[in-house]
């Protein structure tokens, strides 16, 4: 021991541990062949080779040269080397690392449960001992003696191989180090023996006690390695115990008795593993103890502890093949796709044969992908390389076909290759019963009911007990209609199943046979959850890998899904109505199934069959998408998007998909159901008479009538299942009575119930009947129609549910309506019927009742998740919120319910309690990461949730940190649904949206555009068709200044929808920013056209017309308003526009009215009462602060009238600033602003001085706030300090306009030209006069202005005509205006002009 010491840490021969793939590379070398000795051989024999390796020193292994002169060694006549250079040969493979040689003896595959439960360090058991196995595997598997493709031929018996280990193993007996071990695998290889000696097994226990007795630390090592391979735990930890003891805490010993531990099976045993691994690895890093706690790991379900150790393993031994096959298979395990596929490339890269890469690519093609060209192609370089490494492994060959046959769909590609696999493998093992009983099962994949039976009487013939074997026979008699016989086989099975054990095979033999004997449904159903509960069984604890897919069998739980949704209603539930409870199961098996198995579309369609039964069309609709995207010539699946088009209405596209479905497969004319749509569309477009012909059609096909008559006939191919038969009977009697044809009605419903006499079907056609009587007012016989109807028959809850809605629709008895389903309660207490019950009381407004009955289920059921929510919900709609937190709290107590936290949350942030539902949340989410798609996708909602709440609790920050980790979250989700869960694609990546589009909502409001903008660029690639998102872009780079890119977004957003308000209201103002009035005017106009009392539209349409200088065009739109509606006159809205417009022409009175009237409303009261507090603050629309038109008179004093007048409109803004409640900061600032325009408004010096403080705390927050800064300016001008005032108007002049402060901006600009008025600059007032008439062509200030400047310079035409666009847009209601025009006309000589303006202007 101390010498194998040496070895591992590379001491003594500096040895380096030998890798697989230097174990590969020798194995490659040239074969040898054992002739007579020649004097210059160059080939490189065993010994020598052995002796290369240990020789080797660390770090690299060269290949030595041949020796110029070398003997071979020398063989006897049998072809076995001498005893002495055996015994050399195995002491030195066996002190070398077994990590080295028994890893790439793994290469070669596994052929049992327990070489896998080992991973790559068991060996295989069908080798009689360990010694003979290393006898017998070195010379292939270290290329020595034969080449790669010289395996020795494997034999049916193992006989001549044991008689062969017996004679090598009697040569090494003596062996010091090797006797014990080689003892123990005499006794063993003689007890496999068909006549095993009784006397030679005692002799040789008798001396392997003497031997123990004086066993060293290496034989005993060995002796437990061998007890650990041929399955002896305790025998072989008590002798590594022993080890331990004498080596003073070996730590090869601790190690091997680690994997004993991990591998026995036994819990407690396996909890200590860990203990002696971590022990053993202390000083260095040992690849088998290493390998070891990967294994432990694995086996404790720590698939990422597992694959973080194999990494380490692959960091130190680069070249070690089994760590990368044991990490593409814990890859696998986490669901990784992606990463097992790069490793498997990497394997393949090192070892283009090694077969675990091999069928992994193969398996991701077909389980993955789905594409059965790419897997067949990869299945057949696996098959060659199963040839040509192992040619003859019966086993392993069948082995391999079951994964393939499993999971291809019944892809008759994929089948025919693993039939030739199971064939191969019943060539090299013809006495096989289970080889025999896998080509019976492989025949029925195929449809070859005769020759499965064939061979399942073969298997039989092998094994009369192979109870697999019976079962096949059993299930062949069942498809062949041979019922009696399969239930005499079964009874037979019924007396034995204790001793055989519960198969999910049998139960659905059972099931089926029920079925088929038209049992009740409940019998059958009970059957069929029995299936899958023995099916499950099986899986638990498994990763995901070959075995899981093999013992998952996609195909048999396809099946079983197919014989639940015969029970299931053939049309999808309505609005409002509870599913069927069948459909519960099927959903959750089949999306195991499509989790697990994406790539197979048989279990997609299925799972849009049962969204679509569920009233789920948009999910079926986006399956159904990607089924017919990987295979367009589905003919089911478009069959199935055609009901799906039907169901939602849209006929063109499910005339469509009848018309894909019959191009790609014509035979679909022969089935009703292709029929039987084509009606339904028909029917629905008003088109009854085609339609009648159709289902006319549909009842000439073969098979829809007598079909027990035609069973016999040809067309027996075309297997029409009794409820599509029925259907169309029942659609036929609908169109004829929606046709007015009532006798042919009847006449067809006779036909029906003659047909379906006896069979499940007899009351469908019933109820059918008792909907006729109904549609001729005969409520009393529809009703004595369907109390005929009792608890053992299979519609009893139809009937029912059928009768309750005829005494609540016409008879309208509440009373009746509940007791219909009391009785459905009593005769069949179920989750289901309890559900219906409860919702019926739902349906009556009786809530309370409701409650009652919902609890009383959820005790018989306190997992139902459907039962806790709706009690949370009734409790709700009765206003008993505190009852309903406390409700969801006592089930959060109880652990059972956990996923009611989002509802108690979501019901907390309605009632504003926010912390409560913080710590609701936060407890939720306090939990480990989670690595199920479920769990994924709750925490997403949960974490969206939590971020609504930090916004109502104005946590922006935390907000935002919330929505980051669901956008995380949410990113995993849309990698893995995209496979796991197809039908919540569109879904899940609308959530993705909204969560980008709120973080850059919050991104917005702290001025982070440029984050804001990325975010929801982000929203867009998750839903491109988002117009919300849209909008939000385009409002933002509008914010931004970024009138291109806001355009663009416009025009995409008004080409997925033109009638889009919003967008054309934006393009508006884009169009208004680029002085485009007539495009801007005309965007509105459209809007208006289409609906005349859109306000919003109507009020920006007005300050567009009036900065488009066509205020005279606003009344005929305020006209179409009014014809609108009578009620136009009482609308806010109208009310506020009318104001608005009045203010603008100069009419600030009239406009008061109208904004008062508007004052109250919740949609235009702010902004009405912030109008008429401008009006009430500056009437006649006076520059603020300005000095040119104050004083022009000469009279400095203000009238005591004039004073008192502005004193009583101050106090009256200020009584309305009181009504103003904002609730955003925005708000806030805006009412500080205007309550600081108030105190300007006194002129008073405290005043003034106050409102300038106010001002400057607004500019420091925000420098370039520009309603503050021209208050400041104003408050300057008041105080009469014109220079600071010109500073901050130079300020604002400097910024970029912008359509939010636009007045403010207007005004500013006005008081700075008053300013360079009064300092005779003209030319720079002139300058910022046109500037404002730029931006508002009705600005009559900046006319008066331009006419004071004129006049200045004596330009008295260019004055007036300034003054008359100032008359003009002043609705010439101003008399100092109406002076200067005609002052100036009468200095022009336009005399009559002169006066006719005179007599207006002396009117006021």
């Amino acid at each position: 021991m101390e010498e194998l010491q040496k070895i591992r840490n590379g001491d003594g021969w500096k040895l380096k541990p030998v890798s697989a793939a230097t174990i590969d590379h020798i194995a490659r070398q040239p074969e040898v062949t054992f002739s007579q000795p020649e004097p210059h051989c160059t080939t490189i024999c065993k010994t020598e080779k052995m002796d290369w390796h240990l020789q080797a020193s660390r770090g690299v292994h060269a290949r030595p040269q041949p020796m110029k002169s070398h003997r071979c060694l020398s063989r006897t006549s049998s072809g076995k080397p001498p005893a002495a250079n055996l015994e050399k040969n195995l002491s030195r493979v066996m002190r070398i690392q077994p990590i080295a040689w028994v890893a790439w003896q793994g290469r070669r595959g596994w052929n049992n449960e327990r070489d896998r439960t080992a991973g790559h360090f068991r060996l295989p058991m069908d080798c009689p001992t360990l010694v003979s196995f290393l006898l017998k595997s070195l010379p292939c598997d270290y290329g020595c003696v034969r080449g790669r493709g010289s395996r020795r031929k494997e034999r049916s018996s193992r006989g001549g191989h044991i008689q062969e280990a017996l004679l090598d193993l009697e040569s090494l007996k003596n062996n010091q180090d090797l006797s014990l071990c080689t003892l123990m695998a005499l006794i063993y290889a003689h007890k496999k023996k068909p006549n095993p000696d009784r006397e030679v097994i005692l002799e040789l226990d008798a001396r392997l006690k003497e031997h123990r007795k004086t066993a060293g630390q290496d034989a005993l090592y060995l002796a437990g390695l061998f007890l650990w391979h041929v399955g002896r735990h305790d025998k072989a930890r008590e002798y590594i115990d022993r080890m331990i003891k004498i080596s003073s805490g070996s730590k090869e010993g601790l190690i091997l008795k680690g994997w004993i531990d991990v591998t026995c099976g036994k819990e407690a045993s396996i909890k200590k593993a860990i203990k002696y691994f971590d022990e053993g690895l202390q000083s260095g890093h040992d690849v088998f103890g290493l390998m070891g706690k990967a294994q432990y790991f694995e086996v404790r379900q720590n698939y990422s502890g597992a694959l973080e150790t194999v990494n380490q393993i692959i960091a130190n031994s680069p070249h070690f093949l089994p760590a990368f096959i044991r990490k593409m298979k814990l890859q696998l395990a986490l669901q990784d796709w992606e990463q097992a596929a790069e490793t498997a490339q990497r394997l393949l890269q090192k070892d283009a044969l090694n077969l675990e890469a091999l069928q992994f690519e193969a398996i991701h093609h077909l389980c993955r992908e789905g594409k059965i060209p790419e897997a067949s192609s990869k299945l057949a370089d696996l098959i060659s390389a199963l040839n040509h490494l192992e040619p003859h492994n019966s086993q392993l060959f069948c082995k391999t076909a079951l994964v393939f046959s499993r999971t291809c769909g019944r892809s008759p590609l994929i089948l025919q290759q693993t039939q030739a696999l199971v064939e191969k493998a019943f060539s090299l093992a013809s006495q096989s019963a289970d080889i025999a009983t896998e080509l019976g099962y492989q025949m029925i994949l195929q449809g070859k009911i005769k020759e499965a039976m064939k061979w399942y009487k073969n298997a039989m013939d092998l094994d009369e007990t192979s109870i697999p074997a019976l079962t096949g026979i059993i299930r062949c008699q069942l498809m062949e209609g041979k019922l009696e016989d399969v239930e005499q086989q079964l009874e037979f099975l019924n007396e034995i199943q204790q001793s055989i054990g519960k198969s999910a095979e049998l139960s659905y033999i059972r099931a089926v046979l029920a079925m088929k004997k038209h049992k009740r449904q409940e019998e059958v159903i009970t059957l069929l959850n029995d299936v899958l509960d023995t099916h499950f069984s099986s899986l638990q604890g498994l990763p995901l890998g070959v075995e899981y897919f093999e013992k998952l069998n996609p195909d048999f739980l396809i099946e079983i899904i197919k014989e639940y949704l015969n029970f299931c209603p053939a049309q999808p539930a309505g609005p409002g109505q509870p599913v069927s409870p069948l459909l519960k199961p099927c959903a959750s098996v089949l999306e195991t199934v499509v989790k697990t198995v994406p790539g197979l579309l048989q279990a997609a369609y299925l799972v849009a069959k049962v969204k679509y039964l569920a009233g789920n069309a948009e999910a079926a609709q986006s399956i159904l998408q990607h089924c017919i995207e990987q295979d367009p010539s589905h003919a089911d699946a478009h069959l199935l998007m055609a009901q799906v088009y039907l169901l939602q209405n849209n006929f063109k596209l499910c005339s469509q998909s009848l018309e894909l479905c019959l191009s790609y497969n014509f035979e679909v004319r022969e089935h009703p159901v292709y029929h039987l749509i084509k009606a339904k569309a028909q029917i629905k477009m008003g088109e009854t008479a085609e339609a009648i012909k159709t289902l006319q059609m549909a009842m000439n096909l073969p098979g829809m009538r007598n079909v027990t008559s035609s069973s016999k006939s040809k067309t027996k191919k075309v297997e029409i299942d009794g409820s599509d038969r029925v259907s169309v009977y029942l659609e036929l009697v609908d169109a004829h009575r929606l046709n007015g044809e009532q006798h042919e009605a009847i006449k067809v419903l006779q036909d029906a119930i003659n047909e379906f006499s006896g069979t499940p079907e007899e009351l469908r056609v019933m109820i059918a009947n008792a909907d006729l009587a109904l549609a001729q007012g005969d409520i009393e016989g529809a009703l004595t129609m369907l109390r005929n109807i009792t608890p053992e028959q299979n519609y009893y809850v139809q009937a029912k549910e059928k009768m309750a809605e005829i005494y609540l629709n016409y008879r309208k008895d509440k009373k009746l309506y509940a007791s219909c389903y009391r009785d459905l309660v009593e005769k069949l207490p179920s989750s289901h019927t309890f559900l219906l019950f409860g919702d019926a009381y739902m349906n009556i407004q009786e809530p309370e009742e409701a409650i009652e009955v919902y609890e009383q289920a959820l005790k018989s059921n306190p997992r139902d998740g459907t039962l806790a929510r709706k009690i949370g919900n009734a409790l709700v709609k009765t206003h008993n919120y505190l009852k309903a937190i406390n409700y969801y709290e006592a089930a959060l107590k109880t652990g059972q319910q956990t996923f009611l936290s989002y509802d108690l949350a979501e019901l907390l942030l309605k009632l504003n309690q926010y912390e409560k539902a913080q710590k609701v949340l936060h407890q939720v989410l306090d939990h480990e990461s989670a690595n199920d798609l479920s769990s994924l996708m709750e925490d997403v909602r949960y974490h969206v949730l939590l971020a609504k709440v930090y916004s109502k609790m104005e946590s922006t920050e935390d907000a935002v940190v919330s929505l980051q980790k669901a956008r995380e979250l949410q990113t995993k989700v849309l990698k893995r649904i995209q496979i796991e869960q197809l039908d919540a694609v569109p879904e899940q990546k609308q959530l993705a949206a909204e969560i980008c589009a709120e973080i850059a909502k919050h991104s917005a409001t702290q001025r982070n555009y440029e984050k804001a903008i990325k975010f929801y660029k982000e929203a867009l690639v998750h839903c491109e068709t988002d117009n919300k998102v849209m909008l939000e872009l385009a409002r933002l780079y509008l914010a931004h200044d970024d009138v291109d890119s806001c355009q663009r977004q416009c025009a995409l957003l008004l080409k997925n929808d033109p009638d889009n308000a919003a967008a054309t209201m934006m393009m508006a103002d884009l169009m208004f920013r680029k002085q485009d009035y007539e495009q801007a005017v005309f965007h509105f106009q459209q809007l208006l056209d289409r609906n005349p009392d859109n306000y919003a539209t109507l009020s920006r349409l007005i300050d567009l017309l009036r900065r488009a200088g066509k205020l005279d065009e606003v009344s005929k739109f305020l006209m179409m308003a009014e014809k609108h509606s009578p009620r136009t006159q009482l609308d806010a809205g109208f009310h506020y526009c009318k104001g608005l417009y009045l203010w603008y022409t100069g009419e600030p009175n009239d406009a008061l009215r109208h904004f008062n009237k508007a004052r109250k409303d919740n949609e235009w009261g702010q902004n009405a009462v912030y109008n008429m507090i401008e009006i009430c603050l500056n009437p006649d629309n006076e520059t603020v602060g300005g000095e040119v038109f104050e004083h022009l008179d000469g009279d400095t004093d203000i009238s005591t009238e004039k004073q008192e007048s502005v004193q009583l409109a101050v106090r009256t803004a200020e009584k309305l600033l009181k009504e103003l409640k904002p609730q955003t900061v925005q708000g806030q600032v805006q009412l500080c602003i205007m309550e600081n325009y108030c105190l300007l408004a006194t002129k008073q010096k405290s005043n003034v001085e106050q409102a300038l403080n106010a001002f400057t705390e607004v500019v420091v927050n925000e420098k370039d706030h520009v309603p503050a800064l021209l208050g400041m300016a104003i408050a300057y001008m008041i105080l009469k300090q014109p220079p600071r005032a010109r500073n901050q108007l130079r300020r604002i002049s400097k910024m970029d306009w912008n359509p939010i402060d636009a007045e403010e901006f207007e005004k500013s600009w006005l008081l700075l030209a008053d300013v360079y008025i009064q300092s005779s600059k003209y030319d720079m007032a002139g300058e910022l006069l046109k500037r404002c008439l730029r931006h508002n062509r009705s600005c009559c200030k900046a006319y008066e202005y331009m006419g004071y400047i004129m006049e200045k310079e004596q330009a008295y035409k260019d004055a007036a005509a300034n003054y008359e666009m100032a008359w003009k847009y002043g609705n010439q209601t101003n008399p100092a205006i109406g002076f200067k025009l005609a002052f100036n006309y009468l200095k022009a000589k336009r005399y009559v002009d002169a006066i006719s303006v005179c007599h207006k202007a002396l009117l006021f």
